[in-house]
């Protein structure tokens, strides 16, 4: 292959750049060895694109690539993958909407077998069908729970359905080893011996390609900045975005060895991992002004992890109706552990009211002109389903659609068999009826709300275990409180004094 078959018309910049070393070769020798991977078998490929400086670099190569090979010569088609977790940054989801329209519309103009694809977390698992719905707490580095399910499933699910179709893939990841020590270890760890390729760390039938594994942080903006988007436009938008912010950077995630995109300006606007949102704050230093409310919502979402304020905005039950404690890390001088109460969902009246304000945010955003859905419809359903048959606190009284008309004025297409076995007046009644015969409210509301999911069936098999994992849950949370506490202490006396008898042996021994 000539050099001349790698310049393609119309980018000036690419001339001049195409003998500069990147990580000590010539970026023209890159350019090669990817189109000789790509003409090596019929597995297609999958590109990982997250918006970032690194992910549009390794698009930008192998569009270049594909280029330059000759029609006969595109055999195999490129899927570009992008996610969206709902709860992006929303200049950024405007960037990756951009490039993706550009990309098709490129690839269809230059005849190459290329399509980019936008996939999504499945309504039951979004963050808000999770926080505001299901109550669970805002992400925190002991408990990320929202990465898997709105980063790796979905993108997951679009290689293993690639694999399922083609029996085998590769996928082209923009990681780098200097992002972290860490992370060079995982890439170094699966690589084939004698292989450019790696095998991926959890998906069976996917190999992963890292063009650029050795490029540094300058080397990467040296590329975006000497050549144009082979697509159509430049890269000074992207850069003037990291420009704009003061954080790092969000890899597209597909495994659990990812760094989690807390610092990133290319993460969740609502990620409570981290301490400080660098990015929207530098936005808003920047003049995204428009964005305060966001970064105030986040805050109080963070503040929600705080220790002191759990007593107040969440459940002292569990989802399963169970009452637990943990002991504190930290040993006291007398080698005990501080025994904690772990808390459960947020209560319902304060998911309420957040998803209030979120839903008024967004009303007043649009008001200013700006074309943003910060919760979606479908996800406003499900949250009403989960807030109905919730297992801790249920929305007897089914508050949603009155809290969409009192923020848009309007209502929406609900369904009305969403709504639950009970309404006010019921469960004002067995409130009463509660005081006099001693037994939880929630209790009779559960086990007939049991009795009528199983009515009308001829086998109602199950129906008294059920009933017994009902009855057995932490009602009485008083009682409850003191019996726990008992036996944790009475667990630590256990620990601490088979710590002496081992003590004592070893000095024997």
């Amino acid at each position: 292959m000539t050099d001349e078959t790698l310049l393609y018309p119309g980018i000036d910049e690419m001339l001049a750049d195409i003998d500069t070393l990147y990580a000590g070769r010539p970026l023209k020798d890159l350019v090669f060895e990817i189109q000789q991977l790509y003409q090596h078998d019929d597995k297609p490929w999958v590109i990982g694109f997250s918006g970032g400086k690194d992910s549009t670099t390794i698009l930008s190569l192998v569009y270049t690539a594909l280029l330059n090979l000759k029609t006969e010569e595109l055999h195999k088609h490129v899927y570009v993958v992008s996610s969206d977790t709902l709860v992006e940054t929303p200049v950024v989801v405007d960037q990756i909407k951009h490039v993706i329209d550009a990309v098709n519309k490129g690839a269809q103009e230059h005849h190459l077998p290329l399509t980019a694809h936008q996939v999504f977390p499945k309504t039951n698992e979004t963050f808000w069908v999770n926080l505001l719905g299901k109550g669970y707490p805002a992400p925190t580095t002991s408990f990320r729970w929202c990465t898997e399910r709105m980063k790796i499933d979905p993108v997951s699910e679009f290689i293993m359905d690639k694999v399922a179709r083609f029996g085998e893939v590769i996928v082209i990841l923009g990681s780098r080893s200097q992002e972290s020590s860490s992370r060079a270890q995982v890439i170094a760890k699966h690589k084939i011996d004698g292989s450019i390729l790696a095998r991926h760390t959890s998906l069976p039938g996917a190999f992963t390609y890292m063009p650029i594994e050795s490029w540094t942080h300058d080397e990467v903006w040296m590329y975006l900045l000497a050549t144009y988007a082979p697509w159509g436009g430049t890269n000074r938008e992207l850069f003037n975005l990291y420009k704009g912010s003061n954080a790092g950077e969000c890899p597209l995630v597909i495994d659990k060895s990812t760094p989690s995109c807390g610092n990133s300006r290319f993460g969740c606007w609502t990620c409570t991992v981290v301490t400080k949102d660098k990015a929207i704050e530098g936005l808003i230093e920047n003049g995204a002004t428009w964005m305060e409310p966001l970064l105030k919502f986040r805050q109080k979402l963070w503040d929600s992890t705080k220790p002191e304020n759990k007593s107040e905005l969440r459940n002292t039950r569990r989802r399963d109706g169970r009452i637990s404690y943990v002991r504190s890390r930290s040993v006291n001088d007398d080698g005990t552990r501080d025994i904690k109460r772990a808390f459960g969902p947020y209560k319902m009246s304060v998911r309420q009211a957040w998803l209030k304000e979120l839903l008024s945010i967004e009303r007043d955003l649009r008001a200013e002109g700006q074309d943003i859905e910060l919760i979606t419809r479908p996800e406003l359903h499900a949250i009403r389903k989960e807030w109905l048959h919730d297992p801790l606190d249920p929305d007897w009284t089914d508050r949603l659609p009155g809290i969409y008309k009192e923020v848009y004025g309007e209502d929406l297409d609900w369904v009305e068999n969403d709504a639950g076995a009970f309404t006010k007046p019921d469960a004002d009644l067995l409130k009463e009826l509660e005081t006099d015969y001693e037994v939880p409210a929630e209790l009779i509301m559960k086990l007939i709300e049991l009795e009528l999911s199983m009515e009308g069936l001829s086998v109602r098999r199950g129906l008294l275990r059920k009933m017994e994992t009902l009855l057995e849950q932490d009602w009485d949370a008083d009682s409850s409180h003191e019996y726990r506490i008992k036996s944790v202490e009475q667990l630590d006396s256990y620990e601490k004094e088979m710590k002496e008898l081992r003590e004592k042996y070893e000095e024997l021994a």
